[in-house]
């Protein structure tokens, strides 16, 4: 072949005419390209020998790419963006039952009952007799207790009557007078609760009487023009008929409609 090609090359150059300004440029040793810049010429007997010559060299390709070998991996990419949360999964199986707990403490000691322990004679059995029997009397006792509300509003000195009545066990509290009569002597419990009228800078009393007595005595002030309570408790012994009410020493008392502001109550704790 390369013998081939050293024959037709000076051929063609020979045959080719000086005036067709044709171009030649040799590709290494063994490959030519003819580039005619005339354009339009009819090509001449050496331009088709030429043709006949690449025909040739095409029938033989040149030799295939030797393929290198693998490269090295790459570097890890980026992590991505967190993804949402999953669905909450089903509840697991119940578990065992723990361990005991430690024991509680000891209780108090009871009262013993009268006629129990043996007929024993000492101090400690007539004092458990008089706890049982103070006992019995407070449970088994006469159930005495009222709880009553004030609607309207009230000025001045005067009694305070409650004409909201919640509660009225015995039905020893009477709304038209304001005054729980006594019926059962014993020991009883009271506490009011009076809410004064702001807004002019006064002050209220109240106080709680018993026969006409005080027993006790509250006081709100108006300092920042501002609503007050007057509140205080009381334990007293009352026979039968005595009195117990809630006085105003001054002042004045609101009402509150059914809001209940303004509150008595009292109960028996027991009985003589």
């Amino acid at each position: 072949m390369a013998v081939a090609l050293l024959v037709a090359v000076p051929l063609l150059l020979l045959q080719a005419p000086a005036d067709t300004g044709a171009h030649y440029e040799m590709m290494g040793t063994c490959r030519m390209i003819c580039d005619p810049y005339s354009g339009g010429r009819p090509p001449g007997p050496g331009s088709t020998a030429a043709v006949e010559a690449l025909q040739d060299l095409g029938a033989n390709p040149p030799p295939p790419f030797v393929q290198g070998p693998k490269g090295e991996p790459g570097r890890p990419g980026k992590p991505g963006p967190r993804g949402p949360p999953g669905e909450p999964g089903p509840p697991g199986p119940r578990g065992p039952p723990g361990e005991r707990g430690d024991a509680g403490k000891p209780g108090l000691p009871g009262l013993a009952l009268a006629g129990a322990g043996g007929g024993g004679s000492g101090g400690g059995a007539a004092v458990g007799g008089e706890a049982a029997g103070g006992l019995s009397a407070a449970f088994s006792g006469p159930r005495i207790a009222f709880y009553v509300g004030l609607k309207s509003p009230h000025e001045g000195y005067e009694v305070l009557k409650f004409d909201d009545v919640v509660t009225n066990l015995g039905n020893h509290y009477d709304p038209a007078s304001g005054k729980f009569t006594c019926q059962v002597r014993g020991i009883y419990f009271f506490t009011y609760h009076i809410l004064m009228r702001g807004g002019d800078g006064t002050s209220m009393w109240a106080d709680l009487c018993k026969n006409g007595q005080v027993r006790a005595s509250a006081i709100a002030q108006d300092a920042d023009q501002n609503y007050d309570y007057a509140s205080n408790s009381v334990v007293l012994h009352l026979d039968s008929g005595d009195e117990v009410y809630v006085k105003l020493d001054g002042g004045k008392a609101h009402g509150g409609n059914n809001n209940k502001y303004s509150t008595f109550s009292g109960f028996l704790l027991y009985p003589d």
